[in-house]
């Protein structure tokens, strides 16, 4: 099955990992890294630097897509697309 995310296509056989997460700042110049969203939500509440929220997407060990939001909604409308394309 092809999914759209965005303005890409992927082969869902092809996808070892797809999942959303926060993107915060380390404290470390700019560097940033992914955490999930219940640590974030349970664990940091109001400690952490937020950036963004994405989607992620990697397909085997090598290939890695990143899909940055703004929002959690705007992230949350996003994974509704992709779960309506699930569905069908």
């Amino acid at each position: 099955m092809i999914i759209t995310i965005e303005d890409k296509q992927f082969d869902t056989s092809k996808i070892t990992q797809l999942y959303p997460a926060a993107v915060v700042k380390t404290g470390h110049e700019d560097e940033t890294t992914q955490v999930s969203l219940e640590w974030l939500e349970v664990e940091a509440k109001g400690k952490v630097e937020v950036v963004g929220f994405g989607l992620f997407v990697n397909l085997g060990e090598e290939e890695k897509h990143s899909f940055m939001f703004d929002t959690k909604e705007e992230m949350d409308e996003a994974a509704g697309r992709i779960a309506a394309q699930l569905k069908k």
